[in-house]
């Protein structure tokens, strides 16, 4: 993914109208574009965290269903280390269903570095026989690397798809308030498929393919479509999209965003209708 590409500068960012936020560092300021004209590498910026914020939020809420699910259908005992000692997982039984209470208390730090605060709600019905189940998660006073989350997420988990493997169709709807006190809400369709790593019990060799949409309303209100045209590739031993290709819509804009060639790093290519190609750095949770 390293080509020649004209490399942006987020600070110095010249377009037609700015506004100035407040960042982590007081002496620097980022700006999000309101234009009909372009798509701005700060608003992507913001929107590619948000996807990664619905994204891990999903991701939790499978991984423990999966052991649930493993325990239940395999001869042998089964356990996930995705979740750190400092995320307290309680379950309750209710009649046909489990409910399970995920606390992570004032601030855990997942094994891929991400922090989180607050509590996640999962349940599901208990039947593991079932060739598809239906997960229902919200959140409660949660945080993810300091934006404030609210939102809730319906899951239809597949035991196994045309393929032979684990899938998942996830919609949600979240908002977020940043750091800087700007306020964005995200929603997704996502089809995921679990294609490496299913059972193994080890976080690290989980690969998975992540077809779909979604939407983002930024901190300006501009809201951006976005439709996966070449699957995402996700793996959990790196913490970015290593490939894919996301086509992306905001007004009269529009732009593809390509996530490389399977690299792990957070540079993405975002390249205008009029073909013109840009090298942008993705997630400020992380550094390149």
């Amino acid at each position: 993914m390293k080509k020649s590409l004209k490399k942006i500068n987020l600070m110095g960012l010249s377009v037609v109208s700015i506004v100035l936020l407040v960042s982590c560092d007081k002496n620097e300021e980022t700006s999000e574009i309101s234009s009909s004209e372009v798509i701005s590498a700060t608003e992507l910026q913001v929107s590619d965290e948000a996807e990664l914020i619905s994204d891990e939020v999903s991701s939790i809420a499978e991984d423990l269903y999966a052991v649930d699910e493993i325990q239940a259908t395999s001869k042998h005992f089964y356990a996930s280390d995705y979740l750190p000692d400092c995320a307290t997982v309680t379950t309750v039984e209710n009649g046909t269903t489990k409910e399970k209470t995920i606390d992570f208390g004032e601030g855990c730090e997942l094994r891929n570095g991400n922090v989180l605060s607050g509590i996640m709600y999962l349940s599901y019905e208990k039947d593991m026989e079932a060739a598809t189940k239906t997960l229902q998660l919200s959140l409660e006073n949660f945080t993810y690397n300091e934006v404030a989350v609210e939102g809730n997420a319906t899951i239809i988990r597949t035991r196994s798809n045309g393929n032979g493997n684990p899938q998942s169709e996830a919609s949600g709807q979240f908002s977020g308030v940043w750091p800087d006190g700007g306020t964005v809400s995200f929603t997704k369709n996502r089809t995921r498929e679990w294609i490496e790593g299913y059972g193994s019990g080890f976080w690290g060799d989980n690969v998975f393919s992540i077809t779909g949409s979604s939407s983002f309303t930024g901190k300006l209100g501009n809201v951006f479509q976005k439709e996966i045209t070449t699957p995402l590739r996700r793996e959990w031993s790196c913490r970015f999209i290593v490939s894919g290709v996301l086509a992306i819509t905001r007004n009269d804009a529009t732009a593809t965003l390509d996530f490389g060639d399977g690299s792990c790093d957070a540079i993405g290519v975002l390249t205008s209708a009029d073909g013109e190609s840009t090298e942008v750095q993705l997630r400020r949770f992380f550094k390149k």
